[in-house]
């Protein structure tokens, strides 16, 4: 789940993430990815002022999953009415100041799309809610209103033995969205897709727009987005750097509509470097 502030507000977006065996948790990969459940992690982060970062590695004990609902630690994710409800209950790094409140996302539509991300299907990716309106209540840590996005994720492998690098973008599209994947996979081939959904829930795939550079993260990750011809996409809000990670709000025309979408890079090969994993140790506790 992402959410971007609606214009006119201060800048704030949100990322939350349900891990069931964290593709980006060190104590995931070094326990050999054995049990997934003993795993899990209700990743939240907040941008813009007072933003807060919190992913904590959790076991099995601290798991419960119902036909609509998953509960890791004290925070949960159900499905309800019509919408996707997230209870926050985390403490944010590094000083375990905890964050607490209530993430609402209402889907403009749900789809039944799914796409093999590989060739061979060993990584899916479902965008339930390709656009949706989300209302943030987390206290002081902020309270406001955006326009977001649902999706979820399924692998059968590391992303680092499938995956070099990828760019991903959602983009509103009027009342619907265009959504980005553009990937180099670890064979040395390409495979991307890029598809509109519109209001209907309908989804019309559409040429991968041209993919151009963007200037590199402070970790020296390399970023590139989408434009339609004579346009060039630029950075409007940051969000989270990493050594191997890049998320940030870019605003470009793509179909001839000027949008703003959350965007992300992810360098694979950094990943799987023996020396990533103790560093991401220090901003991913573990607790059983």
């Amino acid at each position: 789940m992402d959410a971007l502030e609606e214009d006119g507000g201060r800048g704030r977006a949100l990322n939350v993430i349900a891990f069931l065996g964290g593709v980006f948790s060190p104590w995931y990969a070094w326990s050999g990815r054995r049990d997934p459940d003993d795993n899990c992690c209700m990743h939240v982060v907040t941008y813009g002022p007072g933003g807060r970062w919190a992913m904590t590695d959790r076991g099995r004990a601290r798991l419960r999953q119902e036909e609509a609902r998953i509960d890791i630690g004290a925070s949960s994710m159900r499905w309800e009415g019509g919408r996707v409800v997230v209870d926050v209950d985390e403490r944010a790094w590094p000083h375990m100041e905890r964050i607490r409140g209530t993430v609402t996302l209402t889907p403009r539509f749900v789809t039944e799309v799914e796409r093999a991300l590989t060739p061979d299907g060993t990584h899916v990716w479902r965008p339930f809610a390709p656009r949706a309106e989300v209302e943030v209540d987390l206290g002081r840590h902020g309270r406001w209103r955006g326009h977001g996005y649902f999706d979820a994720n399924f692998g059968l492998r590391p992303l680092e033995e499938d995956f070099d690098y990828w760019v991903w973008g959602r983009f509103p599209d009027g009342d619907g969205a265009i959504v980005v994947y553009d990937a180099d996979l670890a064979d040395g081939t390409k495979r991307g897709m890029a598809a509109r959904f519109a209001p209907d829930g309908s989804v019309t795939p559409v040429p991968i727009p041209r993919r151009m550079p963007l200037p590199r993260s402070r970790w020296g990750v390399r970023r590139e987005a989408w434009a339609d011809a004579g346009h060039a996409p630029r950075q409007s809000r940051a969000m989270l750097g990493a050594p191997f990670y890049n998320r940030a709000a870019i605003e470009t025309v793509l179909g001839g509509v000027r949008t703003e979408g959350v965007h992300e890079s992810i360098d694979l090969r950094r990943w799987g470097a023996w020396w990533m994993k103790p560093m991401a140790m220090m901003r991913v506790p573990r607790r059983r």
